[in-house]
């Protein structure tokens, strides 16, 4: 009896290097129609009504989030689900993250999602809670930061931040970089750290 001659789907399943070729040309594909349609539209682009560049005290507060790994354990994420805005407040627009390079929006909760912190706590709340964070929520598993308070904000390197900051889209202008290094002057890494909490959602403060 004659052997039938191989169809072509069933040659690309017989041939692993055709496989992986056309594989990945159609993830390729599938990525591009997807996401480069993102790059120009208004919502995902521009920043939300309200919304301003990250103070130089707030940028390195920023940094300081990233280095102590704050991000590991809190989103900044809310999901538009009922169960997450009636906690939380307004789902996560793309919007509030026009000025984030890279974006901390992340779904792992160990803690609560810091999305809409900002104003939600005073300053000495938070001075408070980095210090022993059990004093003011008991059940919290994390750890103390007692030395953010002692450790001065380092501003070597803050004109430069704003500067790349800048060539990657944020509106810095030369004054605000200026007057960078005069910002963090006599403050702490635990004031940076609470300056950029407090700058979290508020934009969206109150929107429904």
């Amino acid at each position: 009896m004659a052997t039938q001659p191989a169809s072509g789907h069933e040659f690309i399943e017989k041939n692993v290097t055709w496989l992986i070729v056309l594989v990945i040309l159609v993830v390729s594909v599938g990525g591009l129609v997807e996401i480069v349609p993102l790059f120009f539209q208004r919502s995902t682009t521009e920043p939300v009504a309200g919304m301003k560049p990250y103070t130089a005290l707030q940028l390195t507060g920023r940094d300081i989030y990233i280095r102590e790994g704050c991000n590991n354990c809190h989103s900044q994420m809310i999901r538009p689900l009922r169960a997450e805005t009636e906690r939380y407040g307004h789902y996560s627009v793309a919007g509030e993250s026009v000025y984030d390079h890279p974006f901390l929006w992340g779904s792992k909760r160990t803690g609560p999602d810091l999305a809409r912190v900002g104003g939600r706590y005073s300053d000495d709340w938070h001075r408070q809670h980095l210090n022993q964070p059990r004093d003011l929520v008991p059940e919290s598993n994390m750890p103390a930061y007692t030395w953010l308070a002692q450790a001065p904000a380092d501003a070597e390197l803050i004109e430069t931040k704003m500067k790349v900051m800048r060539i990657v889209g944020v509106p810095y202008t030369d004054e605000d970089i200026a007057k960078s290094r005069e910002e963090l002057k006599d403050k702490t890494e635990a004031d940076a750290l609470i300056a950029y909490l407090q700058g979290l959602g508020i934009a969206l403060k109150g929107v429904k």
